[in-house]
């Protein structure tokens, strides 16, 4: 199954996995930046208007963690997600795993077992091929994650990735 949203592409290569690639009109290395740089990453992974996001904490290295909340701007309902960099190949690849918590907002986003997220940066003449391979514990829960509308919010965030990687080019 191929899903087409405004310029990403969504896969469902397996029961278990969701794979989304978009290009960005920016050299890998300043995209692999807007992944790896707390005040960049602030500026873009947002999804729809309205949100926030009050922690960005990232340790970039093997064995780092991470730690993001957003909040919304009307009446201040909180989510997350934390997690622990398991590879790190600078300006190529980035592997950790992610687990999701609810916060104010409930759902299901992987349960328990989270996912393993892979993010591959590929350049060819200036355009760079962003690929993220999320890897679920089971179908019910890539489902579940897929059910909450959570590639239309990457693809909002990727339209503010753009905007910032214009303006840093």
């Amino acid at each position: 199954m191929t899903m087409k949203q405004q310029g990403t592409q969504v896969s469902m290569p397996s029961d278990r996995e969701v794979v989304v690639t978009r290009t960005f009109q920016a050299p890998r290395d300043l995209v692999y930046r807007a992944y790896t740089e707390p005040d960049l990453v602030r500026r873009w992974l947002l999804g729809p208007p309205g949100w926030t996001m009050p922690v960005c904490e990232m340790d970039v290295r093997v064995g780092g963690a991470f730690r993001w909340a957003w909040r919304q701007d009307e009446g201040g309902a909180q989510f997350g997600f934390h997690g622990q960099y398991v590879e790190i190949v600078p300006s190529t690849r980035i592997r950790n795993t992610e687990i999701y918590d609810p916060g104010d907002m409930g759902g299901d986003m992987g349960g328990s077992a989270g996912a393993n997220i892979t993010v591959t940066f590929e350049e060819t003449d200036g355009v760079t091929l962003l690929t993220t391979r999320i890897e679920y514990d089971s179908k019910a829960s890539r489902d579940a994650a897929v059910s909450t509308g959570m590639t239309d919010g990457m693809e909002m965030s990727y339209k503010l990735l753009d905007a910032l990687l214009a303006e840093r080019s």
